[in-house]
């Protein structure tokens, strides 16, 4: 843990293997992830698939776009590494609940942003339009990002090609990849910072991917029961699976556990190695920044 910190930003997690090397950074894929109230990094080996280096940072009294932008720039701008333009693939996703699905065979890329005002505001001063046609799904993720994000990170990386996703593309696709998925119909949860990812999937196909605003503790237990009545999960026997920012002991855990019977803490994907640097570190922490490898 590091007492990094300044007024808009606190360093909470770094992890460095000691087979990193900034030697070999052509052959590292760089992936950033960018929230509203965080943002984290990871490093990942792309020829032997092993995840090197993740760092972990809360962002706090940030109030504006603008004040995000200073403390992503204040953190690259004083980090012996994020500066640099040799990295071999840099792949940037957004924390946004501005998002749709939409099946490839309706999926028209001329007209993605007539697919995402459906269903958000799009404020075209300050937000910008990607989507991201899956792999592991015959689907296409619309949805929007922060224009001044976006522009800080091509002007730290001007000679590169940024790969654009939005963060329940990272989440599907990973969890379409987890070992342990059941063939029968299951349920796989991300506990973010406010924020409750629920998935279900079939026979590794993608039923249901929707995120929640989380504002009191009661909402995870809702929303959890809620899906699971719509997509008829049975609270006896189907499985839930959980990851993200929640410990063995959470209250939400607890309280979820009095209605499903099959629910545990996920594992740390088979689809990337890890070094003992991370042997310490929860298994169900990072899933989303792990997944975001899988995306391209």
């Amino acid at each position: 843990m590091s007492t990094a910190t300044t007024s808009n930003f606190k360093l909470i997690k770094r992890i460095k293997s000691e087979s990193f090397s900034s030697k070999s950074l052509p052959s590292y894929t760089l992936c950033l992830l960018v929230g509203v109230k965080d943002f984290q990094f990871a490093v990942i080996d792309k020829q032997q698939n092993t995840c090197l280096y993740i760092e972990d940072y809360r962002l706090e009294n940030i109030k504006t776009v603008n004040s995000r932008v200073e403390a992503l720039l204040e953190i690259c701008n004083s980090h012996p590494l994020l500066r640099s333009y040799k990295w071999g693939t840099i792949k940037l996703v957004f924390k946004s609940s501005k998002f749709t699905l939409v099946p490839n065979s309706f999926f028209i890329p001329e007209a993605a942003s007539d697919y995402l005002v459906m269903n958000s505001d799009i404020k075209t001063k300050i937000e910008d339009i990607y989507f991201y046609k899956h792999i592991s799904t015959t689907t296409s993720n619309i949805f929007a990002t922060d224009k001044k994000v976006l522009e800080l990170v091509k002007k730290i990386y001007p000679s590169k090609s940024i790969q654009v996703i939005h963060q329940g593309s990272a989440l599907i696709e990973g969890i379409l990849r987890y070992d342990d998925h059941s063939h029968k119909k299951s349920m796989f949860a991300y506990i973010d910072r406010g924020v409750l990812h629920l998935l279900v999937t079939q026979d590794k196909k993608l039923l249901f991917y929707n995120q929640f605003g989380i504002k009191v503790s009661d909402d995870y237990v809702r929303y959890v029961m809620l899906i699971f009545k719509e997509l008829k999960l049975s609270p006896k026997e189907s499985s839930l699976i959980i990851w993200g920012m929640i410990k063995q002991d959470s209250p939400h855990l607890t309280q979820i556990k009095k209605y499903i019977r099959n629910i545990s803490l996920g594992h740390k994907p088979n689809f990337l190695t890890f070094t003992k640097e991370f042997e310490d570190l929860s298994d169900h922490r990072y899933f989303d920044l792990y997944s975001i490898f899988l995306c391209e």
